[in-house]
């Protein structure tokens, strides 16, 4: 390693405290990918609610993200306790986060308005529990190490558990869900597992790590309006924000529609649960691989290597014609490329962000950072779920009714989802090498910034 980047022994973590920091993604991961892969197609064929109906549902929680996130960001910056600042919320926020999942899989026994509401309601506790653990989790990485590498380390752990546990609970939830024979209690019972395992990995996350750089005594930061515009007046925070949302949209296009796409143009539904494991397995491998590459050859060409093969993959995923299984699982392994590029590199960017604006404002306010990116990253699930569900809704989807026939979709809702999962995504990846392009910390420039802090404190 090159000795301007290494950092301090006390700066390596051991794998004890990786693998439990790693662990703690499990239920965010969980919520993005089966809510990701499996929610919109529940909602509308066996809930029974038009795509209209979902697409504002999934708009107006995002005005309640607008304030949540934020404002929960920041409370974890001024959060004391003798546990720290983040793990606190991992400890108390887990139960009400794994509740509110849970809820949001049953179908209450209402009509079209009622469970319109009911699934308002129960999003916006989801989207408050996600965040009032998401957000300190996350800020939880520049607080264990200082060290560069060691945060990609970090971010590699990370993404490893979030990778195979989002794509293993896909694939599980498919099982479960067809194993009872009834698409309502089979999808409770498989809420109630993925609730069950968000509490106890948040409470490992808890339990076995450590806020080194923690501290009680922190100078009094800016109110929140001024923090907001301190934020984003970080450059290098608005190229990695703009980055994150892009990559997000951009996979939430193709996660929301797969399914849809998979069971009304292709005809293979049954086999659905095993593509998205080929794609999350070789994402996994993929993420080990461009784990160790970075160290060589830096974070931004790896985006730009792994997001041209996924862009690819989408573009030929556009002309596959109904029955091309083996093709699908082929262009499922391959997309595992890109997939993982787009877990790893803007999480490993967003700590040098924070200790960027630690130089330049002399505070450290990880929380509103990191409420911010988890707004980001809610906003691309959000936006990809409505856009869909009201173009859907304009092409004349017809809802299936549960344990019926398939029914045979309009061409104009055929061609639509292949268009969210080939054209729209591979667009929304082009334009962010623009982001990607524009931002500012290389490993070199983070070797300074490093050592201009470290001067700072010395002198302090």
């Amino acid at each position: 390693m090159d000795k301007t980047t290494s950092a301090p022994a006390s700066e390596k973590l051991s794998s004890l405290a990786k693998l439990a920091y790693g662990v703690g993604d499990l239920g965010p991961a969980i919520v993005a990918a089966v809510n990701g892969f499996l929610l919109n197609t529940f909602l509308l064929d066996v809930a029974g609610l038009r795509p209209a109906a979902v697409g504002t549902i999934f708009l107006m929680v995002k005005i309640w993200d607008a304030v949540n996130d934020p404002i929960i960001g920041a409370l974890t910056d001024r959060t004391k306790s003798r546990w720290g600042r983040r793990r606190p919320w991992l400890l108390f926020g887990a139960v009400p986060f794994g509740l509110a999942l849970f809820l949001h899989w049953l179908v209450p026994p209402l009509g079209d308005a009622g469970k319109f509401w009911y699934y308002l309601v129960v999003a916006i506790l989801l989207d408050a529990g996600y965040t009032a653990v998401n957000v300190p989790y996350g800020a939880l990485t520049p607080e264990l190490t200082h060290d560069y590498d060691e945060r990609t380390s970090l971010s590699s752990y990370r993404l490893s558990f979030s990778i195979l546990g989002g794509v293993l609970a896909v694939f599980l939830h498919t099982l479960i869900a067809g194993a009872f024979g009834n698409p309502f209690l089979g999808n409770a019972v498989g809420a109630s597992i993925w609730a069950f395992v968000i509490i106890i990995s948040n409470w490992i996350t808890f339990a076995f790590t450590r806020e080194t750089h923690y501290t009680e005594e922190r100078p009094k930061g800016p109110g929140f309006l001024q923090g907001l515009r301190i934020v984003f007046s970080n450059r290098a925070f608005v190229m990695v924000a703009l980055i994150y949302l892009l990559s997000w949209l951009s996979m939430q296009f193709l996660q929301s529609n797969l399914l849809l796409y998979v069971k009304y143009w292709i005809g293979a539904e049954a086999q659905f649960g095993t593509l998205v494991l080929a794609v999350q397995v070789s994402a996994f491998l993929w993420l080990l691989f461009w784990t160790r590459v970075s160290r060589r050859v830096g974070k931004q060409n790896v985006y730009y290597a792994g997001m041209s093969a996924w862009i690819v993959v989408e573009v030929v995923l556009f002309f596959v014609q109904p029955g091309s299984v083996p093709l699908l699982f082929v262009l499922a392994i391959l997309a595992g490329v890109g997939v993982s590029v787009g877990y790893l590199v803007p999480w490993s960017m967003l700590p040098d962000v924070i200790e960027l604006d630690e130089l330049e404002t002399g505070q450290r306010r990880e929380g509103v950072f990191y409420g911010f990116f988890v707004f980001l990253q809610k906003l691309g699930l959000s936006l990809g779920l409505a856009v869909s569900n009201y173009v859907l809704e304009l092409s004349g989807y017809i809802n299936q009714t549960p344990g019926g026939p398939v029914p045979v979709q309009p061409d104009a809702v055929l061609i639509a989802l292949r268009v969210f999962v080939s054209l729209a995504p591979a667009v929304v990846l082009l334009i962010s090498f623009l982001a990607v392009r524009a931002y500012p910390i290389t490993r070199e420039k983070h070797a300074q910034l490093l050592a201009e802090l470290q001067k700072r404190k010395s002198a302090a």
